[in-house]
C-alpha cells in the first residue's frame, strides 16, 4: 500500500474558489461508439492546470457534456458520470445513461460528463503507435503458451518508451489526482457547490479520490464495481486472474444449459475443459477471422475476458467458439477490435491507460519477479493464463510525480457502494478494500451474481432499487444489504451493455 498524500484534503478544501471562464455551449461532436448524436445534448470545455503545482502555467482543455434534464422547482443539481477505463471516453454518456435511470433522478439531476484528461476530445495524449501496432493480447499482457514473458517484457519495455518520447508533458500528469481535480474545475465552471456523482469500474477509484480531496464538495455518491483505492494498480491488475476464473463458472453453467445446441459440453466441468483446449488449439493454430484477422489463443482469451462482463454477451463468446472450432460463420467483429475516432489520435485510449496506470502507483521493476507470479498464476487461474499477474509499461516508467491520495474515512456519510459477487474486472475482495477505506461514509449493496456492475435497470435488483432511491431522496440503506437479482423478468434492453 502507498502513503498518502498528505494535506491533499485540508488544502484542496480549503482553496479560495476562482471565478471561471464563461461557457460556451456548442453542439457535441460525433459519438465513437456510432450512436447518433442527442440533439439535446450540449459541450463546452473547461481549461485546466496541466500541472496543479503549477497552477499558472500551461493549460488544457476539458471536453464536458451536459444533457438539462432536471425540472424546476426540484432541481437538485448535477449528476456527474465517468466510463471507467482509465482512458474511457465519456462525453456522451449522458445520453447512454438517461435511459435507465426513473423519472425522479432524472427530475433532479442535469446528466454531465466529460472526456477525461488526456482523453479523447480533451486534449488527447499518444504514444506516436498506430492501431495496428498495439494488439489487444499484448496490450493486456497474456504471457506466451508455454508461459514465457520474454515477448510482454520486450512490448511492455518499448511502449513505455514511446510513451514517454511522444506524449509530452501531458502523459506524466495523467492521474487520477489530477483528474479529480480537474472535476473539481469542470463544478466551479458549471456554478455548482457540490456535485453527486454516479460511476463504475475505474470510475469508482476517480470518485473515492474526488470524494477524499473535496469531501465537502460532494453530495450523492454511487460507486459501482468497485475497485480497492488503498492499493497498487499492480494489485488490482493482478486480482483479474482469479476473478477470471470465478466469472467462468457462470459461462460454463450457461453454455451446458443449452449444449444441445451449442456443443460446448454437456456439464460446466466439461465445457472448462473444451474451453481450455480450444485455447492451446489455437495457440498452435491460428484461425483467420475475415475482420479481426488471425485469432490465436490469446486473443481467444480476450475475447471471453471481455464478454464475460455481462451475461447479455454470453451469446457473442458462443458465436467466437463456434467459428473458432469451425462450426459456423463468423460473429460481427466485437467493437474493441475496431479502432479509431477522426480528430483523436490512433493510440489514445492505449496511452490514456498506460498514463494513468503508471503516474498513480509505482509497479516493481524486478522482472522476474514477473515471470515467477505469472508462472504461480497460470497454474491457478488457466483461463485467462495469468495475464493480469504479468508486466506491464509501468516497470520501464519513472516513479509517480506524487503519492496516490489516499482514501480514508474523514467525511460526509453520502457513498453508497454496488456490487456483485463474481465481478470479473472488480472482484469482490476490491469492493470490501472500498468499504472498509471508506468506513462510515458509506454503505454498500452486494447482488450474488457476476455482471460487471450491479447498476443494471435491465437486471433488477435491490441494488438498482437502492441507488436510485439514494439518488432521489438522499436515503441510505440502514445497514450493509445482500440480494439476488430481482425475479421479474428484465425490461426489454435499448443498448448492448459494454465493459469498461
Amino acid at each position: 500500500m502507498l502513503a498518502g498524500a498528505g494535506a491533499g484534503t485540508g488544502v484542496a478544501q480549503a482553496a479560495p474558489e476562482q471565478r471561471p471562464r464563461p461557457l460556451v455551449w456548442t453542439d457535441c461532436p460525433a459519438d465513437p461508439s456510432g450512436a447518433p448524436v442527442d440533439p439535446r445534448l450540449r459541450c463546452t470545455t473547461v481549461r485546466v492546470p496541466l500541472d496543479y503545482q503549477n497552477p499558472g502555467g500551461r493549460t488544457i482543455e476539458i471536453a464536458v457534456s451536459r444533457l438539462a434534464t432536471a425540472k424546476p422547482g426540484v432541481r437538485r443539481g448535477i449528476l456527474v458520470h465517468n466510463g471507467g477505463g482509465p482512458g474511457v471516453a465519456s462525453l456522451h454518456l449522458p445520453t447512454a445513461q438517461e435511459a435507465g435511470y426513473p423519472q425522479e433522478v432524472r427530475d433532479r439531476y442535469d446528466l454531465v460528463s466529460f472526456d477525461p484528461r488526456g482523453v479523447g476530445r480533451s486534449t488527447p495524449v499518444s504514444c506516436g503507435r498506430s492501431a495496428a501496432s498495439l494488439p489487444n493480447e499484448l496490450v493486456f499482457p497474456f504471457p506466451a503458451p508455454d508461459g514465457a514473458i520474454d515477448q510482454n517484457v520486450s512490448f511492455a519495455r518499448q511502449l513505455a518508451r514511446d510513451c514517454l518520447a511522444n506524449g509530452g508533458e501531458l502523459i506524466r500528469h495523467l492521474t487520477t489526482a489530477n483528474t479529480a481535480r480537474d472535476l473539481d474545475r469542470i463544478r466551479a465552471a458549471l456554478g455548482e457547490s457540490k456535485i453527486s456523482y454516479r460511476a463504475a469500474s475505474y470510475g469508482t477509484y476517480l470518485g473515492a479520490v474526488y470524494a477524499e480531496l473535496f469531501p465537502g464538495r460532494t453530495d450523492r455518491f454511487v460507486l459501482d464495481a468497485n475497485v480497492s483505492p488503498n492499493v497498487t494498480w499492480q494489485d488490482r491488475l493482478a486480482s483479474w486472474d482469479p476473478a477470471s476464473e470465478l466469472r467462468f463458472e457462470d459461462f460454463a453453467a450457461w453454455a451446458a444449459e443449452r449444449d444441445a445446441t451449442l456443443r460446448f459440453g454437456a456439464t460446466p466441468a466439461a465445457v472448462r475443459a473444451n474451453y481450455l483446449a480450444l485455447a492451446a488449439k489455437l495457440d498452435r493454430t491460428p484461425v483467420t477471422h475475415p475482420v479481426a484477422g488471425p485469432v490465436n489463443g490469446n486473443l481467444w482469451r480476450a475475447i471471453y475476458r471481455f464478454d464475460s462482463y455481462h451475461e447479455s454477451l454470453f451469446q457473442e463468446i458462443a458465436d467466437w467458439w463456434r467459428f473458432l472450432a469451425d462450426d459456423g460463420a463468423g460473429p460481427v467483429p466485437y467493437w474493441w477490435l475496431v479502432k479509431g475516432t477522426p480528430g483523436v489520435p490512433e493510440d489514445n485510449d492505449v496511452a490514456a491507460l498506460v498514463a494513468v496506470l503508471c503516474g498513480d502507483t509505482p509497479a516493481p521493476k524486478n522482472l522476474d519477479r514477473y515471470q515467477r507470479k505469472v508462472t504461480e498464476s497460470r497454474q491457478r487461474n488457466p483461463i485467462v493464463a495469468g495475464m493480469g499477474a504479468n508486466v506491464w509499461p509501468c516497470a520501464f516508467w519513472p516513479a509517480p510525480l506524487e503519492p496516490a491520495v489516499r482514501v480514508t474515512d474523514r467525511g460526509p456519510a453520502n457513498v453508497l457502494l454496488l456490487q456483485t459477487t463474481r465481478d470479473p474486472a472488480t472482484p469482490l475482495a476490491g469492493a470490501l478494500g472500498m468499504r472498509a477505506a471508506l468506513g462510515k461514509r458509506a454503505r454498500m449493496v452486494t447482488v450474488d451474481g457476476g455482471n460487471h456492475g450491479a447498476y443494471d435497470p435491465w437486471t433488477p435488483s435491490c441494488a438498482v432499487t437502492a441507488a436510485d432511491r439514494f439518488l432521489a431522496t438522499g436515503a441510505l440503506p440502514e445497514r450493509d444489504l445482500f440480494c439476488r437479482p430481482d425475479a421479474t423478468a428484465p425490461a426489454a434492453r435499448t443498448a448492448v451493455v459494454r465493459p469498461s
